[in-house]
């Protein structure tokens, strides 16, 4: 069965969960999509007990279970859209937020994008070295960057045009189909030798406080997601 995206209302309310964390290295909606994006088109299946603590900082916010499965759910949902349209072939457009002016900057889901590569930092490294695929990566690197604190580091001197800065949102959408590609092979051997490639998170089931935690860390769901979630 295809994967069902997130309605705008559901987009809505994971955008509020995410803002209740209020941790400085929580995430905000577009640069969850843009992490995602970098976990699923990257060389491993990083299990979400490694990547959910990078989503959420060091402080959660859930009432009870039931809140915190459904933040879970809506997170695998997203996950299936993304990798459900990477992998029919198809260019994912990046889920980027407006300013007061209506502007799409890119620059959270840029950045979103490289806390993913800081999973399976040696293959992406590798990626980066590549003379015919590196390119892939180049206007994601700029718009992570375009206000680095460290002026060296930023892409460009001037501010970036509208016109170059929708050419850059384009190529990192495009380069983000180039980068599924590129690490698809290695991921089919790592991942499954027998051939079945997990792309794809299994529907989340209603969880118990003693039954395994759904984030993959083999303890039970109190002693593990829903003891440093719920309050």
């Amino acid at each position: 069965m295809k994967p069902k995206p997130l309605t705008d209302a559901e987009l809505d309310h994971l955008s509020a969960v995410l803002a209740r964390f209020g941790d400085k290295r929580s995430m905000n909606l577009e640069q969850l999509d843009g992490f995602l994006a970098a976990l699923i088109c990257g060389p491993e299946l990083v299990p979400p007990s490694k990547y959910l603590p990078k989503i959420w900082g060091n402080r959660t916010v859930f009432e009870d279970a039931s809140s915190a499965q459904e933040f879970l759910s809506l997170i695998m949902r997203h996950w299936n859209a993304i990798a459900d349209t990477l992998n029919s072939g198809e260019v994912y457009l990046p889920l980027l937020l407006e300013d007061e002016s209506g502007i799409a900057h890119g620059n959270d889901w840029a950045s979103g994008f490289l806390r993913g590569m800081e999973f399976g930092k040696e293959d992406w490294t590798l990626l980066l070295d590549d003379e015919d695929h590196g390119g892939s990566l180049v206007a994601i690197f700029a718009l992570a960057n375009e206000h680095n604190p460290d002026p060296k580091m930023r892409p460009y001197k001037d501010p970036i045009s509208t016109e170059l800065r929708e050419t850059l949102i384009v190529s990192a959408a495009a380069g983000m189909m180039r980068i599924y590609q590129y690490f698809k092979a290695q991921r089919f051997l790592s991942n499954d030798p027998l051939g079945n490639m997990p792309d794809f998170l299994r529907t989340m089931p209603k969880i118990g406080r003693n039954d395994p935690c759904p984030c993959g860390s083999g303890k039970k769901f109190k002693q593990c997601c829903g003891k440093t979630t719920l309050h």
